[in-house]
């Protein structure tokens, strides 16, 4: 048994109860990623109903609570600590604390040059996502807690990619960068890396196209240029002395 939010939230595996409507999921999310800390009656108000709560909502709070107890598997402790609720989930594994740490070790992988370890951990991180996170709760905690999921998310594709490049694996990378660099036009790392992989493909032209776009998407969209990291890649492919790949495989 597990419970899971990157995706829908749900409780998954043999005898899982179903959790019952957007509120009760939205309860168990928010308090999954509080990591076992309280949180206050005020903020699960807030994530369940937003700014304009029922005048019932502190009833309606100690429903959800009572029901979502009833659902729990065993060894996981829903307790009440003033000023609000703490959830103790024990052994049962949640994917996001297991995104973290598989993310974690393929970060340091990549630091220490572990190059395929590094991709295969990432891999596997990034593999345990089901679609956007949270999807099936309230937009309220999906606005306050969505995009810092997302960000470690895309972060952790990065390295994999750096990871994956510095592997040799540019020919393959070409098709899902282009993909990554049009769903997310203004991440300069994903550019950079798309601009590395077609240079190393013997596409410099296409390589430049890319950054110059990259300046035209900046300046429109943010108002501001390239970076120096982008400008830095910009001139290494303009002067065809961007280095190959690190451990090139065999």
């Amino acid at each position: 048994m597990e419970f899971r939010i990157l995706g829908p939230v749900e409780l998954a595996g043999d005898g899982a109860a179903r959790l019952a409507g957007v509120k009760q999921r939205t309860l168990l999310a928010a308090l999954l990623l509080a990591g076992g800390r309280v949180l206050s009656d005020t903020l699960l108000k807030s994530r369940l109903w937003g700014a304009d709560p029922p005048t019932t909502v502190t009833a309606q709070l100690y429903a959800h609570v009572s029901e979502l107890r009833k659902r729990l598997p065993a060894g996981v402790r829903l307790e009440r600590r003033s000023p609000g609720y703490r959830l103790d989930i024990g052994d049962v594994p949640l994917d996001w604390h297991v995104f973290r740490r598989l993310a974690g070790r393929g970060l340091a992988g990549l630091a220490a040059g572990r190059y395929a370890q590094a991709a295969e951990d990432l891999t596997a991180a990034l593999d345990l996502r089901r679609g956007p996170a949270l999807a099936n709760v309230t937009e309220q905690l999906v606005d306050a807690e969505g995009p810092f999921i997302e960000e470690a998310y895309l972060a952790a594709l990065e390295s994999r990619i750096d990871a994956e490049l510095a592997l040799g694996r540019h020919t393959s990378l070409v098709p899902e960068l282009v993909r990554l660099v049009a769903e997310n036009p203004v991440r300069e790392r994903l550019r950079g890396q798309l601009m590395t992989a077609l240079h190393r493909c013997g596409r410099k032209a296409d390589a430049l196209a890319v950054y110059a776009e990259s300046r035209r998407v900046l300046r429109e969209e943010l108002g501001m240029d390239p970076g120096h990291d982008l400008r830095r890649l910009h001139q290494a492919v303009r002067t065809d002395s961007l280095p190959g790949p690190e451990a090139a495989e065999q």
